[in-house]
């Protein structure tokens, strides 16, 4: 994703949202129960997923709400915005760049401390993989297929993926994950089940995945191997 894509969107979504909607004969519904409300609480939701990176205060975030209120009633801005869009950019971008930084450091520290744990093992490439479960089957290649059941959480501990939750397996190429379950599967038996705790190289790097993902994450993933798919004949 690149940085300045989140500017772009959040202005077509205020526009849009400017376009269709009079703030002022909102209310606050008392619970959020028929389609209609799920679906305008869900646009709210999808808006601040478009604007996380700017990580806004409290007081941020009441400038972003007035200036969202005026445009939706077509009042006269306190000032006028595309003399603004540069700075945007800027502290989008200063913000980015400052939460990386600050995930990249608490990811070393969570790396280092995951070493440490007993059964862990800190391969070459700076990874770690504990095996929970050992497995009595065969041990695939980056060449083969899998399937596998399992958990992705950030170093907070908060689930951002989990096959067990959809409660169905997913199957992929070896080869065309991300380079921490490359190598880490490749060292459990089918049956076997392990912790990888994957440094930001090698997941998703400095650009993550919003909005689950955050920039330089370091992630952490219980699998449990369950098959190495045989390739159709």
């Amino acid at each position: 994703m690149k940085k300045l894509s989140v500017l772009t969107t959040l202005f077509c979504t205020l526009a849009l949202y400017a376009c269709n909607a009079d703030a002022s004969k909102a209310q606050k519904p008392a619970e959020i129960t028929t389609d209609d409300q799920k679906s305008f609480y869900s646009l709210g939701v999808i808006m601040s997923q478009q604007i996380d990176n700017f990580s806004l205060t409290p007081e941020e975030l009441a400038l972003v709400q007035k200036g969202l209120a005026d445009g939706v009633n077509h009042a006269k801005p306190v000032v006028d915005p595309d003399q603004f869009r540069m700075k945007l950019q800027e502290i989008a971008q200063g913000r980015f760049q400052a939460a990386a930084e600050k995930a990249a450091a608490a990811g070393v520290a969570y790396v280092e401390k995951a070493s440490k744990e007993a059964g862990a093992t800190k391969t070459t490439s700076g990874m770690v993989v504990q095996h929970t479960k050992e497995g009595t089957g065969a041990q695939p290649t980056a060449a083969d297929e899998v399937k596998v059941h399992y958990e992705g959480r950030l170093i907070d501990g908060k689930v951002f993926d989990s096959s067990i939750e959809r409660g169905e397996p997913a199957t992929f190429p070896l080869g065309n994950v991300i380079p921490c379950w490359t190598e880490g599967l490749q060292t459990m038996k089918v049956g076997g089940k392990a912790k990888l705790t994957c440094p930001s190289d090698l997941a998703y790097g400095p650009s993550g995945r919003p909005p689950t993902i955050p920039p330089s994450a370091t992630l952490v993933f219980d699998v449990e191997l369950l098959e190495i798919v045989k390739p159709a004949k």
